[in-house]
């Protein structure tokens, strides 16, 4: 079936197979949008591993569940399946340094023409933000 995980902010269209409450995505889905490779050792990316075989039912012949990969990596998960959608967020961990570096999430907007910006693009400049909201 067709599945979306949105990791942080960027959505990826898969194939799952969803079991009541259960989501199991491919270890090449896995590979290929969060860089993290199924191997004997373990979850690996690069030289850094994660044992996973004593977790049970972490991967099966239908995939690796959406919802153990997510607390084996340490990120917070949401996950509807009746909507066939998912969201993983950043690790605390990961979010706390960036705060400390003073390091603003990424993301994009469009201008009044319609053309995007990323903040990324002006990465050591400065730059004015202005958030209004009607409510």
């Amino acid at each position: 079936c067709d599945f979306t995980l949105i990791d942080e902010q960027r959505a990826h269209e898969l194939k799952a197979v969803v079991s009541g409450d259960t989501v199991r995505v491919s270890p090449e889905s896995v590979g290929a949008i969060l860089g993290w490779k199924l191997e004997d050792k373990g979850l690996c990316r690069g030289a850094v591993c994660i044992p996973v075989a004593a977790t049970k039912g972490f991967a099966t012949a239908d995939g690796i569940d959406l919802a153990a990969l997510a607390t084996k990596l340490g990120r917070p998960l949401a996950l509807d399946t009746e909507h066939r959608i998912a969201a993983l967020g950043a690790a605390p961990a990961e979010r706390s340094a960036k705060l400390a570096r003073l390091e603003a999430p990424d993301f994009s907007l469009p201008d009044l023409t319609g053309r995007h910006h990323r903040l990324s693009d002006f990465r050591g400049k400065k730059v004015l933000l202005v958030a209004y909201a009607s409510w």
